[in-house]
């Protein structure tokens, strides 16, 4: 009896470290408190449910994103609204303590993204690409790219051991067109959690019912109520396919299905980490087909 319980104990032990590697780590970093969310929440939400885990990162505290809140205590704010989005999402959320609007491509700032990244022992990192209108993204898709193959250099950083495997790097999506517009190389349907990401973007109160309205001229618009708001931020769209998305959404998931996508989030492949193949992306990306 004591042979066949210890033998099931081993083979219990064995299944659950087994269970325990073949769960995803996502890394998704963003210039400010609320970017992750737009970058790749619906996709976040899905490998949650999925039983992966995800790690959000704000390199910026975001202490000057609004127009009479500012500091310490708008920092405050926007981490709180953080946490509470991650709990939405199903994530874990980290918000560095750097300055909103001031951020650079330092070597610190380097080895903390490292650090991040080996913490998490991360399978995919997406980040912004280092074309943007903000500086603060810029930078961060600057720092991640220099992140990307020193994460595997043991001799960097070397309080945290460096990853024997580099995780497949991807950038999210933008509009911009110079000097090279972007490119969706996965494309992830997003339709059937579309309004989950918006209640959990909606986490952010200070920019999306606030900072981004006033600097659209429209803060008069937002109504009272969270239902209210809900259905005005879901009115937005954020994430409507462009027909080059149709077409990566089409390869990922069949034709038929494509066609029926009302919301997706899109990557590209930065070449400085891993190159996978698709068999990869689909391993990486599990909901793709689904």
């Amino acid at each position: 009896m004591k042979t066949f319980t210890l033998f099931f104990l081993s083979v219990l032990i064995a299944f659950t470290i087994q269970a325990q590697d073949s769960k995803l780590n996502i890394v998704v970093i963003g210039a400010h408190p609320d970017d992750c969310d737009l970058d790749a929440g619906g996709t976040a939400i899905q490998f949650a449910q999925m039983g992966h885990n995800v790690l959000f990162v704000s390199l910026t505290n975001g202490d000057a994103g609004h127009f009479s809140k500012g500091g310490g205590a708008l920092a405050k704010i926007r981490t709180a609204e953080a946490q509470e989005a991650g709990k939405r999402f199903g994530v874990t959320y980290k918000v560095l303590d750097n300055h909103d609007a001031e951020l650079m491509p330092t070597l610190e700032l380097r080895k903390q993204v490292i650090r991040l990244i080996r913490s998490w022992n991360a399978d995919v990192v997406i980040s912004p690409r280092p074309y943007d209108y903000h500086p603060d993204h810029r930078n961060t898709g600057i720092v991640v790219q220099d992140a990307a193959f020193l994460v595997t250099v043991p001799n960097v950083a070397p309080d945290v051991p460096a990853l024997k495997v580099n995780p497949v790097f991807l950038y999210s999506q933008d509009g911009f067109q110079k000097p090279n517009p972007f490119q969706p190389d996965i494309a992830v349907d997003i339709s059937a959690v579309y309004d989950k990401k918006i209640y959990a973007a909606s986490a952010h109160e200070s920019q999306f019912f606030e900072w981004l309205p006033w600097l659209d001229g429209a803060l008069d618009e937002v109504p009272e109520g969270e239902q209210a708001r809900l259905e005005w931020l879901e009115k937005r769209r954020f994430n409507s396919p462009t027909p080059a998305i149709r077409a990566s959404l089409e390869k990922w998931y069949g034709k038929e299905r494509a066609e029926k996508v009302t919301a997706a989030e899109a990557f590209e492949i930065c070449e400085f980490g891993r190159h996978p193949s698709d068999e990869d992306i689909k391993m990486l990306f599990p909901m793709l087909g689904k």
